[in-house]
């Protein structure tokens, strides 16, 4: 899975699995430092919370399907499109879904959120314009699914998710992030969705 020269996904994927145990098993004060609470960072910005929430996850549950899902689809991301627009597109989304976060949750004084869903929609969404036709295998569906499909199911979901409103899980960086990779794709090469058709 890793490929020459390839360091950006195997770094980020390191840190978050390190961090995320951390602050999961012994150090529960780095989760609630890294909280992104859209209430307070409309009154005292605390931009570093919008990159570091990325790094940190809610239970081991939410950490594995993370990580599952960036190991699919970051690493070959990367190999293909090259590191540094790698970062940016990785970033991008992080940074895109919690602006959408803030929007949406910013009146809230008991909002907040973590996990980096929003970073990694962002790729699944960029990978699936390159790669339509091909299938995923998302665990624990025993047969494989067309990309294009997934990313309706995948949407409908988050949307659905983002309504119930509970727990700390974004699920609105679900959708932006998913947005960020497609704007990502058209803004860098825009060409890719014309070879959809």
């Amino acid at each position: 899975m890793f490929g020459s020269g390839q360091i950006a996904a195997p770094l980020i994927m390191a840190l978050t699995i390190g961090i995320s145990l951390l602050g999961l098993l012994k150090m529960p004060k780095i989760i609630d430092v890294c909280l992104f609470r859209p209430y307070h960072f409309h009154r005292k910005p605390e931009y570093e919370t919008m990159i570091l929430s990325g790094f940190v996850h809610a239970d081991m549950a939410h950490l594995f399907f993370n990580m599952f899902t960036f190991y699919w689809f970051a690493f070959p991301m990367e190999r293909f499109i090259g590191t540094v627009p790698f970062l940016i597109l990785y970033f991008f989304g992080l940074v895109l879904s919690h602006t959408c976060t803030w929007y949406k949750n910013k009146d809230d004084q008991g909002y907040a959120s973590l996990g980096a869903s929003g970073a990694i929609s962002a790729v699944l969404f960029a990978y699936i314009v390159y790669f339509p036709t091909r299938s995923l295998f998302i665990f624990p569906i025993p047969f494989p699914i067309p990309a294009f499909l997934f990313a309706i199911g995948y949407v409908g979901y988050s949307y659905y998710a983002s309504k119930q409103n509970t727990g700390r899980i974004n699920h609105d960086a679900h959708l932006c992030g998913a947005i960020s990779g497609l704007v990502f794709v058209a803004v860098t090469d825009p060409g890719a969705f014309a070879r959809l058709f």
